[in-house]
């Protein structure tokens, strides 16, 4: 454990580097710290918590920068309970109280909100059609050989599908067909839609629905499960992230995962698992990030976890203001969430 000048000194390095991003001398913090010690004493602790594996020595400078160990120390130890200035915290209050949108686009610009206010890349996961039940199905003829089918969900996503029919479908069929399919489908997951195939199938081969109707159901239901979407993933300011980090390669591998939606799900889901709010470089396991960290903090909508929402920055990233973001946005989309 780090004694109280050590830890002091840590927090000063460990702020001066993330303003600044230069490399931070035991001068400079003598200097402008209130230690009321020498600069050599500041020296010396500060080589002292090189050896203890929390700050390192760039080669090209005097100054010292922290590792992963040293942000870690400080966002579990001294990260102080950070709020968000007058203007972002009424931008916020202003988006959720106009934010009556469609789920998709409200998470879409949840994912912006999160990357406009903390200048890092956002990452947002919504309520899934996995747990949602149907509300709604209907059946819409565009012309002789085309049908949309559109679905409705009880977490406010819409599933749609275009189906392409022969011209002899008559319009009663197709009305038939809709009230199958809302026989079916309303009030059950839509993660069901393999049982529902499986319902129709077996009331024509009993014959107990018209060949043309359970034809066009198995159409239906068919082109449901081809488009149907279980998870609402958005990340918003990724071409910013090019802006966070001086090497080229860094900026290639971190940029490419995240065109990644599978890898960061899984960042996402196994930091969740582990109980996990913030993960500093290595810690997250995922090595094109590794000079990365993630904040995230769940969505909770009537009393259950919906969702996700967190940042993705650079390990010198400002956690105060990070973790202070991401539970607001979080709290004002769970609660624009139990609304809807």
């Amino acid at each position: 454990m780090l004694d109280d000048r050590k830890t002091a000194i840590l927090r000063a390095v460990v702020e001066e580097y993330i303003a600044t991003a230069q490399p931070v001398g035991s001068a400079h913090i003598a200097n402008n710290r209130d230690f009321a010690v020498s600069s050599a004493t500041v020296r010396n602790d500060m080589a002292s918590l090189e050896r203890e594996g929390y700050l390192m020595h760039p080669h090209t400078s005097a100054g010292r920068i922290p590792t992963d160990k040293g942000y870690r120390f400080f966002v579990d130890n001294l990260v102080p309970n950070g709020s968000l200035g007058s203007i972002e915290q009424a931008k916020v209050g202003s988006f959720f109280e106009t934010a009556h949108f469609r789920l998709e686009e409200t998470l879409q610009r949840t994912s912006m909100l999160l990357a406009q206010l903390t200048n890092y890349a956002s990452v947002v996961i919504g309520p899934t059609a996995e747990v949602a039940v149907v509300r709604s199905v209907q059946l819409v003829r565009l012309s002789s050989h085309h049908i949309t089918v559109v679905v409705v969900l009880s977490n406010g996503a819409v599933e749609n599908a275009q189906i392409e029919i022969a011209s002899d479908v008559s319009d009663d069929e197709v009305m038939r067909a809709n009230a199958e399919l809302q026989n079916l489908m309303i009030t059950k997951p839509l993660r069901d839609v393999s049982a529902h195939r499986e319902a129709n199938r077996k009331a024509s081969k009993e014959q107990t629905r018209a060949a043309g109707v359970a034809t066009l159901c198995e159409k239906v239901l068919s082109a449901i499960e081809r488009v149907r979407n279980d998870e609402n993933f958005y990340v918003g300011g990724v071409a910013q992230m090019a802006e966070a980090f001086d090497a080229v390669e860094i900026v290639r591998n971190v940029l490419h995962t995240l065109e990644q939606q599978y890898v960061v799900v899984t960042l996402v889901r196994d930091m969740l698992n582990r109980g996990v709010s913030v993960a500093i470089g290595a810690e997250h396991g995922v090595e094109p990030l590794s000079a990365c960290s993630v904040v995230l903090a769940p969505v909770r909508a009537d009393g259950e976890t919906v969702g996700t929402v967190g940042v993705l920055g650079p390990t010198r990233m400002n956690y105060p203001q990070a973790l202070a973001t991401v539970d607001l946005v979080s709290d004002r989309l769970g609660r624009r969430l139990t609304e809807n």
